[in-house]
This record gives structure tokens, sequence and C-alpha cells, in this order.
């Protein structure tokens, strides 16, 4: 079982015309309503590939009846802690001639120290009972900043696997904690913990420097540029030829999924790497979010190629003659 832990929740209220004018009124369009959270989006890109998972998160007010109701409806097995504060919205419109996708996002969720401790209690239970653990999103206020850190330090003390896809304040101390794997956005890295990634020789050291901390494994990824990546000491770049991309969005949701398939599944470092940049891209050909079969990903996957950077792992032929 993977659980996926969420702390910054999002309803989407989905807007669908066939032709977007900015200015203009647009009156009886396609509506629908989406789960949403990054967490939440592994755990529907999850569904789609086929592994048991459960997702823990927040859910408030009226919106979070709402999304507790979509949640079910989209058949994503998930836990909850009440709070008081209404969970998050946003209103997300999408022009079916241009394929251009616009959001609009709501307030983060509020939630209170007591509730963040409830969390945690929650959290190190189930953490007990899963496999692999995903720690994904943002944090939505300071009371929640030592959730994902404190769920990293639960996981190794069970030894257990744990992925972090994560920005903001709380990114530094959840890479103190030291995951077993980090996936990263290269621009907010440079955003969060005010470093600058521009050249090949920078991102290699930073994924030295997390190597340093204990972290087994590191993906660097940057839309449609190359990804670089670390198993251990030995570095990566997988280089993206070019796609059409509609809407990133979930993108690197479905990047992080295919990390934890790939752990749950024992597949190779490089095969993991492969997969996951063919399930970002066939997501950000399309306005869906996080729900890629496994054949569409596989159908692209001989476009990509895996390189090694720097000094190259031994390979020995142990075949029987």
């Amino acid at each position: 079982m993977i659980l996926t832990v969420t702390i910054n929740p999002l309803l989407e209220f989905r807007f669908v015309y066939p032709k977007v004018i900015p200015g203009n009124f647009h009156r009886n369009g396609k509506e629908y309503l989406l789960a949403g959270g990054k967490g939440i989006n592994v755990s529907r890109q999850l569904n789609y590939l086929g592994v048991p998972n459960i997702a823990l998160t927040f859910l408030g007010g009226s919106m979070g009846k709402l999304l507790r109701n979509q949640l079910s409806e989209e058949k994503i097995n998930f836990s909850a802690i009440k709070t008081k504060g209404e969970t998050r919205k946003a209103s997300v419109i999408i022009d079916e001639q241009d394929q251009k996708v616009t959001m609009f996002f709501g307030s983060n969720t509020g939630v209170s120290g007591q509730e963040a401790n409830e969390f945690i209690i929650k959290l190190e239970k189930m953490i007990r009972n899963c496999e692999i653990v995903v720690f994904s999103g943002s944090s939505p206020c300071a009371e929640t900043n030592k959730i994902f850190p404190a769920g990293i330090k639960i996981a190794n003390q069970y030894d257990k696997i744990s992925i972090c896809d994560t920005y903001g304040a709380h990114m530094q101390d959840c890479i103190n904690a030291s995951p077993t794997v980090i996936h990263n956005n290269l621009e907010e890295t440079e955003s969060s913990l005010i470093i600058s990634l521009k050249s090949e020789n920078e991102k290699r050291q930073y994924l030295d420097l997390l190597y340093g901390k204990g972290i087994k494994q590191v993906f660097l990824t940057d839309g449609g540029s190359p990804v670089y990546a670390s198993n251990f000491d030995f570095h990566f770049r997988c280089d993206i030829p070019y796609l059409s991309a509609v809407d990133p969005t979930g993108s690197g949701d479905s990047f992080t999924a295919a990390l934890a398939y790939g752990l749950y599944h024992d597949l190779t470092f490089e095969e993991t790497l492969l997969f996951g940049v063919s399930l970002g891209c066939v997501n950000a050909s399309r306005t869906d979010i996080c729900n890629v079969k496994p054949d569409e990903a596989q159908n692209i996957k001989h476009l990509f190629s895996v390189s090694p950077v720097g000094k190259k792992m031994k390979v020995i032929d142990v075949t029987p003659r």
C-alpha cells in the first residue's frame, strides 16, 4: 500500500467552453468538479496505474464536504482530519478550441496547531501500515510546516520508503529530515532555497548536496528541459524532445506517481525515470489531470533516453554461460 499525504488540498470547479474570449460573457459551458492537491493527484494517477493507495488530507467547511464527495466519486481511497477552516477552491477555465487553461486559486486552508498535531498522530499510524509514503504539495500555513519533516522522520523510524515533492518555507526542513527520494521542480527549488540551478554544474552540485544529506535518489524536473537525476552519487540526464504541451498541471504529480510505481514494482532506476518522463509528457498533452494509462506512457517511452553525466556506473555481465 502507498500512502499519499496532501496538506493543502483543492476543490476544482472546472468550466469548459468552445471558445474563451477575454471581456465577453460565457454561458452554458460544461461544468464539473475535480479533486485536487498534489498528493491527491498522485493518488488518482496511481489508481490508473493499478497500484493500491490511500490519501491522507485535511477537509473543512462546505468545500471540504464537496471535496469529500468528489474523492468518493473519483474512487480515491482517503482518510481526513477535519479543520474548522474552509478547504481551498479554484476555478479552472478551459478553452476547447485553443486548448488553453486558466486557473484562479482561492485562499489556502487555515489549519490550527491542534489540527496539525492531530494530523501527525494519524500520519504515524498510517505510515506503519504502508510500504511507501509520498509527501506532496505545498504547506498552507506556518502551523502545517512541521508535518512533512515530522512524517519523513517517522517513515525513517519505521524503515519505510519516503518520496518528497514539495516547495516553500518548509522545504529545507524536509531535506534535512532525509527522505529516501526527492522530486522537485527546478524553478520552485530555486525560489524555495534561494539558490541558482541554471548551469549543469550547479544542478550536479545540488544533487551531490542532497546525497550528502542521505537522500538516495533525486529527480530535478524543469518542464520540457532535460531532467537531471541522481541514483546515490551517480548522475544522469534525460533529454525531452519537443512534445505538444496543452496544460502542464499535474505533470509533476504524474512523474511522482511513476517514482512510487517504480519502487513498488522494483523497476530499475532508468526504467522508473523513463516511465516518469513519459507519464508527465502524456499528462501535459491534454487538459485532464493525472489519468494517464500505462500503455499511453509506454507508447512514447522510446522517444526518451537516459545518459550518465560524470562518472559512469560499471555494469557487470552475470549471465550464465
